[in-house]
């Protein structure tokens, strides 16, 4: 089996060029994680893990969405109650009081965790008081940027035993951030609106503003110099005339903004905004989902990629089309200089393609 396995590494590395043969795994992915680990964290302590967390607690759905992505989950013994979107959440200790109470720490502490991990949100007089009951407490900086969310995911997983799942975590992410912003460069920018009840928006340096422009849109809050989240009047709104209008799952535009492009064309995108909202790897897919909607054509063709291999007076080319929504395959195409199809040697390239990308899948 290995044998079959290095020939058909090999004979990709004849065909296109040469390929670095050793372990299957995500480029440039880290070492295994090693322990005991020490990072200063947002209160300025040095927070020491000894040994790899099998027990942890995460404060925030952020947190907790992290874990589910770089694949720690099993290691999650509780969340807070806007954490249960995620798969399998519900199983979890709730360690959430009543009404917006985020956090009650005698639920943390009876979850005996070897770890916990706070966001920026969470009060330092609570994390002092979890690290009085003798609990090792993690508080993470705010992210402000997509590059803070890459490093923040990486950092997990160093501090959870997960670094192989963190980076290739931030590879699934960079490889779909990259093919949006090279579909968006250089294209129009529509104006966009963030719909909010009671009138309110997302303006500059939130979240959404940056999901907006990193898809190719402008925001026209920011433009109108609104910053946070604030009311927008009637007027404003109107008077930018905005192409889109983005809402939350089951919320509905004003008729207010009836005299708008947006309105007129039924332009209205539906994101959910457990990912929109939160700084967290599943914030690429409204990324994607706006790049996608704002400028289709420009996004179908960044995703297209052309392959020409010459062999002899045998030239093929073959264009494969990947949906960086979910990293699906499309069609492929491929023309040949010499018989229809692949051939004799296009088989055996397929088959070895076949069998270094199966290895390389992430169970």
């Amino acid at each position: 089996m290995k044998q079959l396995l290095l020939s058909a590494m090999l004979v990709v590395a004849t065909l296109f060029g040469g390929i670095a043969v050793g372990p299957v795994g995500v480029a440039g992915a880290q070492e295994t994680c090693s322990f005991p680990v020490t990072e200063t964290d947002a209160t300025g302590t040095e927070v020491t893990i000894e040994e790899e967390p099998e027990r942890i607690v995460t404060l925030s759905p952020s947190a907790a969405q992290t874990m589910w992505e770089i694949g720690g989950q099993e290691k999650v013994v509780g969340v807070t109650k806007f954490s249960t979107y995620l798969d399998g959440a519900n199983a979890k200790a709730n360690v959430s009081g009543a009404g917006m109470t985020t956090v009650v720490p005698e639920k943390v502490v009876a979850q005996n965790p070897d770890l916990v991990l706070a966001p920026n949100v969470i009060p330092d007089q609570t994390v002092q008081t979890l690290r009085d009951a003798g609990l090792t407490v993690y508080k993470f900086e705010e992210s402000e940027s997509i590059e803070d969310i890459y490093a923040k995911t990486e950092l997990t997983g160093q501090l959870t035993g997960e670094c192989d799942g963190a980076a290739e975590t931030v590879s699934w992410m960079k490889d779909r951030v990259n093919t949006v912003e090279q579909a968006v460069s250089g294209e129009d920018s529509p104006k966009v609106l963030y719909v909010m009840s009671g009138g309110f928006t997302a303006g500059e340096g939130t979240f959404i503003n940056k999901i907006i422009e990193t898809a190719g849109g402008t925001n026209i809050a920011a433009e109108a110099d609104i910053s946070g989240y604030k009311q927008i009047s009637n007027e404003v709104v109107v008077q930018q005339q905005p192409d889109w209008f983005i809402v939350s799952a089951g919320m509905e535009v004003p008729n207010a903004y009836s005299e708008t492009p947006a309105a007129q064309q039924n332009q209205t995108i539906s994101l959910d905004s457990n990912y929109a909202s939160q700084p967290a790897p599943r914030i690429v897919h409204p990324i994607t989902k706006l790049a996608k909607t704002f400028h289709p054509e420009a996004y179908e063709q960044a995703n297209l990629t052309t392959t020409t291999t010459e062999m002899g007076d045998d030239t093929r080319e073959t264009t494969t089309t990947t949906d960086s929504q979910d990293g699906a395959t499309g069609e492929t195409t491929t023309e040949s200089g010499g018989q229809p199809g692949f051939g004799g040697v296009g088989a055996v390239v397929a088959g070895a393609l076949a069998v270094v990308t199966l290895l390389a899948r992430r169970e």
